[in-house]
């Protein structure tokens, strides 16, 4: 792609995310939602391969239906309230329709199913945009709206989308729509406590930023894509092998690594607010989320693939790549866990 244009891709989707999270009107929200799409679709159709272009026109009518939910609940809402601002959503119905448009763009269970099939169409730089980025302008709104949501519905989308995204990982040998369930997991885990403790939120999402970076860079530099491909990573760059497990440890929420703080601080927010059973099914179906990235680790670290590979068998070669990127998400990834505290005081 000529830089000029991706530069001027990569600005709009910096303009519409900085749009959304600025505006208190709701028009004014949808048109960085709106911008933040467009920005991202010629993105994913740069492969020029008919599953790359399947992807982009899913992603597209998906993220145009919210948008036009979206609009019309919002116009709605003004209709009945005479207002436009975000915070004020005081009918039901608009604002039921607002948060289950918002979780369609972010691919919540049960508006889930596009998510996994768009992924495994892109390749792993933009599956890592989708991945964190785009979630940024949904979630700024679903926070503000949140306060007026029945807690019932977000529980209910917050459980539902843990046993998906657990459940939906298990039998998957293809890495990226993997870590597409995991996504759609740690949705549900933010989409719990969202609530009760918005601050908890923020932390699991900028959590989940730095987790998911370390994971799709990390397969980037290993050029891997499938999990017997990735059996073989070991002759290519041992060291970064060696990270890898770590890394998905972290993601299903193991200590010492930095993805246990959110999910501790939850369950404890949780248990805070007399809602242990809520609490007990969140531990369990985390452990079917463990389940395929222990699958993984297992893969990675004690197996030799003994299939035939049909492409060339890699080797220690220096990478071209920018590591600096994969170095900190890594460093992060691992070692956020004692700066926990700090972090609390800081943001609640």
């Amino acid at each position: 792609m000529n830089p000029y244009v991706l530069a001027i891709l990569l600005y709009s989707l910096g303009l519409g995310t900085t749009m959304t999270f600025a505006s208190s009107h709701w028009l004014l929200a949808w048109m960085g939602l709106e911008i933040n799409t467009l920005a991202i679709t010629p993105l994913m159709a740069q492969q020029s391969h008919p599953r790359a272009v399947e992807a982009t026109t899913k992603y597209f009518l998906i993220q145009a239906t919210a948008a036009a939910m979206i609009l019309f609940a919002s116009t709605t809402n003004a209709w009945l309230t005479g207002e436009w601002s975000i915070n004020n959503v005081s009918n039901p119905i608009t604002n039921m329709m607002i948060i289950s448009a918002l979780a369609l763009k972010i691919g919540l269970a049960p508006a889930h199913f596009w998510l996994p099939e768009v992924l495994q169409g892109l390749n792993l730089l933009t599956g890592l945009i989708l991945s964190t980025w785009q979630k940024l302008a949904p979630f700024a709104l679903i926070i503000q709206v949140s306060q007026n949501t029945n807690p019932a519905l977000l529980t209910l989308l917050g459980i539902l989308s843990t046993l998906v995204g657990g459940w939906g990982g298990l039998n998957q040998t293809q890495l990226r729509k993997i870590l597409a369930y995991s996504s759609i997991a740690h949705m549900g885990w933010m989409m719990i406590i969202i609530h009760y403790t918005p601050q908890l939120t923020i932390i699991a999402l900028i959590t989940y930023i730095l987790m998911t970076s370390a994971a799709f860079l990390t397969l980037k530099t290993l050029n891997t894509t499938k999990i017997n491909t990735l059996s073989t990573a070991w002759s290519k760059n041992p060291t970064l092998t060696a990270m890898m497990p770590l890394i998905l440890l972290s993601l299903g929420g193991l200590p010492p690594m930095t993805g246990f703080a959110p999910k501790w601080l939850i369950i404890q927010e949780l248990t805070k607010q007399n809602l242990p059973l809520t609490a007990s099914i969140m531990v369990m179906t985390a452990l079917l989320s463990l389940y395929f990235y222990l699958r993984l680790c297992y893969t990675t670290t004690l197996t030799i693939n003994p299939n035939t590979i049909n492409s060339t068998t890699p080797w220690r070669t220096k990478t071209t790549q920018n590591l600096l990127p994969l170095t900190l998400t890594i460093i992060t990834t691992l070692g956020l866990l004692p700066l926990t505290p700090t972090i609390m005081a800081l943001t609640i």
